[in-house]
């Protein structure tokens, strides 16, 4: 079953600045990532230090492959040192019956 995961970031205020580069260095691995089906990138208009990722996954087994390779040395980013607090990441399914 597909999944949708969003990634609620808020920025240190040094980072605001480099946020969009920085970001998609990261992003484009989590792109390529198999079972990835795509990515968008929502920064809120009135707070840009606060970010919505948001990523479609073709099944709750990808995303959580992705979760793990990111715990690994080979997957980490950066992203912690952009943070001025911890990321806040939910899934949701998608209802096919309405």
């Amino acid at each position: 079953m597909a999944v949708t995961a969003t990634l609620e970031l808020h920025l240190k205020d040094e980072a605001v600045a480099g946020a969009e580069e920085a970001l998609g260095a990261i992003l484009r691995d989590t792109r390529a990532f198999p079972g990835n089906e795509g990515i968008e990138v929502l920064v809120d208009d009135a707070d840009p230090a606060h970010i919505l990722v948001v990523e479609h996954w073709a099944s709750v087994e990808r995303d959580d492959a992705y979760r793990a390779w990111r715990d690994t040395p080979e997957g980490a980013s950066n992203l912690g040192a952009l943070l001025a607090s911890k990321p806040v990441l939910t899934r949701y399914r998608t209802l096919t019956t309405y």
